[in-house]
C-alpha cells in the first residue's frame, strides 16, 4: 500500500495519524509478523479506544506513537505525530517528542512509579526535563498536577512516597507526571486493568475531564468493552495484528459489522444475564451438609518493626454448604482472599470460630489437618505463578496424587490424561512446560490440578481475572460444567460481580474486613441494601454505551449521597 507525502491540508486536525503501520518482531525462527497495514487518525479532543484480546497488536501499535519499539522490533510505514514522523525520531527530537507532544499512562502504577523517590520529585522530574525553570517553579507546577487529577492535599502529598498511596491514587500520580508537560496526546495503556471496579470508574471519570477542560486526545488500550463503552467516542477493533472494524462508539456497540467483534461483546459477563439463581425463592441448599462454617471469624495480622496490626477479617458469619458454589465479592483489601486462605489452613484465624468440613480451625496443627487437605482443591489466580516452570504440565497436575495418594506411575499417567480431557485439554498437552500454554490454557490445568483428588470444596481465588473475555467465557463455562458434574461446593472469590452472578446462588459482599450483606445472587446483585453494594454495582461498567451513561449518573448520585 502506497502512502503520499503528508502535506499541511490533510487532517488539520489531527493530533495522530498512522498510515500502513507494519511492525514485525525478528526471532531465531525468522520475522514474527505483529501488526499488518495499520491506518487511522486521532483528532484534538477525541478519546480512541483500541481493543482486542491478548496479541491483537494493539498496545504494539499504540506505542510507536512514542517512538517505543522492543529491541527485537521492525516497523514500516509512518506514525505522524502533530507531523513529525515518530518512526524516524531519534536521541534528543525524540525525547523532546515525548512528553511535550505525547505521554503513556501504563497499566500497573506500581511499576511505573519508582519506590526510593518521592512522587513530586519523579513528576518534576519530566517538566525539569523539557523547560529550564527552577526546582520551586516545577515543585508548584507538580503540585497543581496532583490537584488537576484529583489528589487531595497535594502540596503535602507531593513529598510522599508512591507506597503512601493506594492503588487508585498511584494512577492518578502517573495521569499528573503524564499532564504535567500538557501533551496533545496521551497513550492509555490498559489504565484501570489493575485497579476495583469503584476507583476504575473514578479514574475514568477523571480521563474524560481531562479532555474537556484541556482538549486533550486519548487513546486508550483495553480489552474491555464496558471500559470502551464508558468513556470511547470512536473504536478499532484488533485481531492478529489487523482492525477488523473501526466505527463510533454507539454504531459499534448497537450494531457490530464483524462477526470477531459480535463474539468479543457476546463473551462479555452481563449482571442478570444467565444468573445462577435466576428463579430462585431460597437458598437451594439449605438442607445440605454444611463444609464451611465461620462465627465471629477474625483474622488479625500483627504490624511489624513497631508498625501497628491490621485486622482483615472482622467478626465474619457464613456457610458453604455441600454442592454449592458461594460467591464472594469485595474489592482490594476487602478480606476475600484472606478468607479463602484461612478456609484452606493457609493463614491462622485469631478468634471466632471456623469449622471446616468438621475440623475446628481454632485448634489448627498441620498434622491432624492433613488428613483432610486432599478434600480441599485449590485454584489460584495466576497460574504462571503457581506452576513449578521446571516441571511438565503433566507432572503439575500429578503433584497433589504422588503426596496423598500411593498410585503406580502408569495408574498416574492415566488419571492425569483423565483429567486434561476433563478441562479439555489434548492429552499431549502432559508433555508442556507451563510458559508453552496460553493463560486459559494455564487455567484450566490449574482446574484440573486442583480437582485431581475429586475434593469435596473447591476454593478458587479469582481465577479468570487475569484472562481476555472470550477465553474467561470458556472457563467459566468449563467451570459450571464440572461444578454440575461432579458436585463440589466452592468458595468462589472475585472483584467481578457479573462473573459472580454466572456462578454462584449465594452471593456475600464483604468491605474492609466485614460481610455487609448476603444473600441470592439475583438478590444481592439485582435489588442491594446496602449502598456500598449499590456503588459497587453502579461502577461496573457494562458493553452498553446508552445504559453505560444512565450508570455515571447513578454514580453521581451516590457519591452526593456520600
Amino acid at each position: 500500500m502506497s502512502h503520499a507525502a503528508p502535506t499541511i491540508t490533510e487532517d488539520r486536525g489531527a493530533v495522530l495519524r498512522v498510515e500502513g503501520l507494519n511492525i514485525d518482531f525478528v526471532t531465531d525462527a525468522g520475522a514474527v509478523p505483529a501488526v499488518r497495514g495499520v491506518d487511522f487518525t486521532v483528532k484534538a479532543g477525541e478519546i480512541l479506544a483500541i481493543v482486542g484480546e491478548s496479541g491483537s497488536g494493539k498496545s504494539v501499535t499504540a506505542r510507536t506513537a512514542l517512538g517505543i519499539m522492543a529491541e527485537n522490533g521492525a516497523a514500516s510505514g509512518a506514525v505522524y505525530l502533530n507531523g513529525k514522523d515518530m518512526l524516524t525520531l531519534h536521541g534528543a527530537d525524540l525525547r523532546a517528542a515525548r512528553g511535550r507532544d505525547v505521554a503513556m499512562v501504563f497499566q500497573e502504577p506500581s511499576t511505573a512509579l519508582n519506590p526510593v523517590y518521592t512522587v513530586g520529585w519523579q513528576i518534576m522530574e519530566g517538566i525539569r526535563a523539557h523547560n529550564k525553570i527552577s526546582k520551586k517553579e516545577a515543585k508548584s507546577r507538580a503540585i497543581e498536577a496532583m490537584r488537576q487529577v484529583g489528589i487531595p492535599d497535594p502540596e503535602q502529598r507531593v513529598d510522599y512516597y508512591p507506597h503512601q498511596f493506594s492503588g487508585g491514587q498511584k494512577q492518578r500520580v502517573v495521569i499528573a507526571a503524564a499532564l504535567a508537560l500538557k501533551p496533545g496526546l496521551i497513550v492509555a495503556d490498559e489504565p484501570t486493568t489493575a485497579l476495583d471496579v469503584t476507583v476504575q470508574a473514578e479514574i475514568l471519570s477523571l480521563l474524560r475531564e481531562l479532555r474537556s477542560e484541556l482538549g486533550t486526545a486519548i487513546v486508550i488500550i483495553t480489552h474491555n468493552m464496558g471500559v470502551v463503552a464508558d468513556i470511547a467516542d470512536r473504536v478499532i477493533v484488533m485481531n492478529q495484528g489487523k482492525i477488523v472494524e473501526e466505527a463510533e462508539a454507539l454504531t459499534l456497540f448497537e450494531a457490530p459489522q464483524e462477526e470477531y467483534t459480535r463474539s468479543l461483546l457476546a463473551a462479555v459477563p452481563h449482571l442478570g444475564r444467565e444468573s445462577a439463581s435466576e428463579g430462585m425463592a431460597e437458598r437451594p441448599v439449605a438442607g445440605a451438609e454444611v463444609l464451611v462454617e465461620a462465627k465471629d471469624l477474625v483474622v488479625h495480622f500483627p504490624g511489624r518493626l513497631g508498625a501497628p496490626g491490621f485486622t482483615a477479617v472482622d467478626k465474619v458469619d457464613l456457610k458453604i454448604h455441600a454442592g454449592e458454589v458461594y460467591g464472594l465479592v469485595g474489592e482490594s483489601g476487602s478480606g476475600k482472599t484472606t478468607i479463602g486462605r484461612t478456609i484452606a489452613g493457609l493463614n491462622r484465624m485469631t478468634s471466632g470460630s471456623l469449622k471446616v468440613l468438621g475440623y475446628e480451625m481454632a485448634q489448627f496443627k498441620e498434622r491432624s489437618f492433613k488428613p483432610l487437605r486432599e478434600q480441599i482443591g485449590f485454584v489460584f489466580q495466576d497460574p504462571a505463578a503457581s506452576f513449578n516452570p521446571h516441571l511438565t504440565i503433566g507432572e503439575c497436575v500429578a503433584e497433589p496424587l504422588m503426596v496423598h495418594r500411593e498410585l503406580g506411575a502408569s495408574a498416574t499417567r492415566a488419571k492425569v490424561a483423565q483429567l486434561l480431557e476433563a478441562v479439555q485439554l489434548p492429552s499431549g498437552f502432559a508433555n508442556r512446560y507451563p510458559h508453552e500454554l496460553s493463560g486459559g490454557q494455564r487455567q484450566r490445568a490449574s482446574l484440573a490440578r486442583a480437582l485431581a483428588l475429586e475434593p469435596k470444596l473447591l476454593i478458587a481465588d479469582e481465577p479468570t481475572s487475569a484472562l481476555d473475555v472470550s477465553v474467561q467465557a470458556k472457563v467459566l463455562q468449563l467451570f459450571r460444567e464440572l461444578q454440575a458434574e461432579l458436585g463440589f461446593a466452592a468458595l468462589f472469590v472475585s472483584h467481578d460481580l457479573a462473573v459472580v452472578d454466572q456462578l454462584a446462588t449465594w452471593v456475600g459482599v464483604l468491605f474492609r474486613g466485614t460481610l455487609l450483606e448476603e444473600g441470592l445472587g439475583s438478590q444481592v446483585l439485582a435489588n442491594p441494601r446496602n449502598d456500598y453494594t449499590q456503588r459497587l454495582i453502579a461502577s461496573l461498567p457494562v458493553p452498553d454505551p446508552r445504559e453505560q451513561a444512565q450508570r455515571r449518573a447513578r454514580i453521581e448520585e451516590l457519591n452526593a449521597k456520600g
